[in-house]
């Protein structure tokens, strides 16, 4: 009986098996990396996402047989590294994905590549720069400090230089550092809570790396924004990186050393009432999906991943259980809002465009592509010009909208559309703009 043709069953995502001898053996990998990428080269459907498909494709076309059997197993890894485990092909293209017979998790076997990569090679020295978010952000944003690294981050011909020697491209847009972190502008209202059906009515905020260091503007929108709508919210104690820049190269022991760290003060925190939020995609990903497919059968991870929102998430269910401000003195006019993937693949729906059409005379243009930046490609030498092309239909889009304002709930992939653009524009996270529409 010949295999079926897609699937019309919900998706099934088996947990990721890293902790066994299986997972880092190098010849059953490649095994399944050839398996995966014949049935990719029939199918071709995810060519217009990330980079590896059309990487893919290219080196079976140019082969001598031009099926995957002419592909050399060492270019193998040229895929792997335009992989940025967005997701968007699993959870959006793909019509092969358990429970098909066919089995395909094209970002975990990337993922697989990666890890096997770490564990054999280690990491560069920008990699290792580039994903200790934590350490980076604590001296970048030391006073003075981050007002030389801010500076210096504008001049080009000190960019050529970290091009040359670090491999950090010398166009691509980096994040400022603030010497006076979120954490430390923070201080909670004191209100008190109402609990409804969905919600308990208060949060408890990771604030990220991002949030934290480089843009807390937005997490003081997202806490006004939230005060507004009488839910009180506080910090979580202490936190640590997410773990997703460490899930990106492949280091999942240092993946489980942030889960370690994160997972009991937030399951405490969900102990006392408190539903948990993240301004930022990758992070809140981190903890709805990546860490329970890693450590399933961990308890205070499931509690954690029940308990974690999306911000605009959350407030659509505070609309439905009819807890939602919804008088916007101001209107916002057109908007173009650029979806991130990592709230894509959450299967949460447009939540940030429903929340924002609730404002009267407002017209939200969502373009649901990728922009092509994912924390650290965009800004690797290597990747930054196949970076920009990703984001060019993104960028296509955002003019031809002729909009007041353009928007992402991701703003590193906002600045990146902001580069490309060129035009002396800025990006505003959508909580700014709610901010903006509730006039406070």
């Amino acid at each position: 009986m010949a295999p079926r043709e897609g699937s019309l069953e919900a998706p099934t995502r088996h947990p990721l098996d890293w902790k066994s001898e299986k997972f880092y053996d190098k010849e059953n990998l490649l095994e399944e990396m050839e398996r995966i990428f014949d049935l990719c080269h029939g199918c071709r459907r995810c060519v217009s996402l990330c980079n590896s498909f059309p990487t893919l494709f290219d080196l079976v076309d140019e082969s001598e047989t031009m099926e995957v059997d002419g592909v050399k197993k060492q270019d193998y890894w040229k895929v792997v590294d335009h992989c940025y485990l967005c997701d968007l092909c699993y959870m959006t293209k793909c019509p092969y994905i358990p429970p098909h017979e066919w089995n395909i998790d094209f970002p975990h076997v990337m993922l697989r590549a990666k890890a096997v990569q770490f564990k054999e090679q280690g990491a560069s020295m920008r990699n290792k720069m580039l994903s200790a978010t934590d350490t980076v952000g604590s001296i970048a944003g030391i006073p003075v400090i981050a007002q030389t690294v801010n500076t210096v981050n504008k001049i080009k011909p000190v960019r050529k230089i970290m091009q040359a020697t670090l491999g950090i491209s010398a166009d691509a847009k980096l994040p400022k550092y603030t010497s006076k972190p979120f954490r430390k502008r923070f201080k909670a209202s004191g209100i008190a809570s109402e609990a409804g059906e969905l919600t308990t009515g208060k949060v408890a905020l990771f604030s990220t790396c991002y949030g934290n260091r480089n843009e807390p503007g937005m997490n003081e929108d997202l806490v006004a924004v939230l005060e507004h709508n009488g839910i009180p919210v506080e910090l979580t104690e202490k936190e640590q990186c997410c773990g997703m820049p460490k899930l990106e190269l492949g280091d999942l022991e240092a993946v489980a050393a942030a889960k370690e760290a994160n997972i009991p003060v937030l399951a405490k925190l969900v102990d006392e009432g408190y539903d948990l939020m993240a301004a930022v995609p990758s992070c809140a990903l981190m903890f709805k999906q990546e860490l329970p497919l890693m450590f399933p059968d961990d308890a205070d991870v499931k509690k954690v991943q029940e308990a974690f929102y999306d911000p605009f998430e959350y407030l659509m269910l505070r609309h439905k259980e009819g807890k939602l401000n919804t008088k916007f003195p101001n209107a916002l006019g057109k908007v173009a809002y650029h979806v991130a993937c990592h709230l894509r693949v959450q299967n949460i729906g447009l939540k940030t465009r429903d929340v924002l059409q609730l404002i009267p005379d407002t017209d939200v243009m969502p373009i649901e592509r990728c922009s092509g930046h994912d924390g650290t490609y965009a800004v690797k030498k290597e990747f930054n010009a196949v970076a920009n092309k990703i984001c060019r239909p993104v960028v296509n889009k955002v003019k031809q909208a002729e909009a007041e304002h353009y928007t992402s709930d991701c703003m590193m992939a906002g600045h990146h559309i902001e580069n490309n653009l060129d035009d002396g524009s800025h990006a505003k996270h959508p909580m700014t703009l709610l901010r903006m529409a509730y006039d406070i």
